[in-house]
């Protein structure tokens, strides 16, 4: 076996692990920001009262406890049972205790987690490039879909993204690092603008500000220049499904939609392919 063939597989099987974690994250994280903002109105609403703040018991929930259980016996996973993939196969998509049904997005998101860090170990070979644009990619996933389900983007994902991009970039690894820096500004503040003009034009509010930190963190990754693009391809994205949604499965165009997912497919579809879409575009106008 040749050496880059080892390197792409064990990124594959690197990947399948970290895309089962990930559905950790993507199932807690929320939970537990959304118990943290519980604790904290309480608190405040006791103290404004004047009454004495009493400390709840509660249970540990973190992403390490409790262990991963069935949610209708409660039954624990073992091991062998949390094998990517293959113990979804293996159980036949069902509760080993109970027979409950597992949903098939857990596999899909290991699956889809397993093949991009395949691709990337093909992309860049053993390098350090490789383990950035991994990191890169796994938070990307967890972002997406914690925003699709509960339409919010955690700053804990968010932010260590945007800071690791500007230190990666101190060393001129995927951008120079004026260009990433003005690619964090510039994508913070460009849908800044977009958010406070269709406020000011419609009364509401277009979009969460969580988008403003995801794209600054793009930027910091990718530099300013890249920017216009995510912003384009996002949209157009974004817009098409929106359309096809509300066409095919009639849902009220009033219902917001999440713009996260759309801003991450198109920042790492510009991170890989970014200069050559642009080279490719300039060629076509010219000619």
């Amino acid at each position: 076996m040749s050496f880059d063939i080892y390197v792409m597989l064990s990124a594959l099987v690197l990947g399948l692990l970290v895309g089962s974690f990930l559905n950790v994250v993507i199932y807690r994280l929320p939970q537990i920001m959304m118990a943290d903002w519980r604790n904290e109105c309480r608190v405040f609403l006791a103290e404004k009262a004047g009454e004495e703040v009493k400390e709840e018991e509660q249970e540990v929930f973190n992403l390490s406890l409790p262990r991963s259980h069935c949610p209708k016996c409660k039954a624990m996973v073992k091991a062998w049972q949390n094998i990517p993939i293959i113990s979804y196969i293996i159980l036949r998509g069902r509760c080993h205790h109970c027979g409950v049904h597992i949903s098939l997005r857990y596999p899909i998101i290991e699956l889809i987690s397993g093949l991009l860090s395949l691709f990337i170990a093909a992309y860049f070979g053993y390098s350090l490039e490789l383990g950035l644009a991994l990191v890169f990619t796994w938070s990307l996933i967890a972002l997406t879909m914690i925003d699709i389900d509960h339409q919010l983007l955690p700053d804990d994902i968010v932010m260590p993204l945007m800071w690791l991009g500007l230190l990666v970039n101190t060393q001129g690894i995927f951008a120079s690092p004026i260009d990433a820096i003005y690619g964090a500004a510039a994508g913070f503040l460009t849908l800044w603008a977009i958010y406070w003009a269709f406020k000011l034009l419609t009364k509401k509010e277009g979009m969460g500000r969580g988008d403003f930190k995801l794209l600054a963190a793009l930027g910091a990754w990718m530099g300013w220049q890249l920017l216009p693009m995510v912003i384009l391809l996002s949209s157009i994205v974004g817009a098409v499904i929106g359309i096809a949604g509300i066409l095919i499965y009639g849902k009220d165009k009033n219902i917001p939609i999440p713009f996260g997912p759309y801003l991450a497919i198109a920042g790492w579809i510009a991170f890989f392919w970014g200069e050559d879409i642009t080279s490719l575009y300039l060629q076509v106008m010219v000619g």
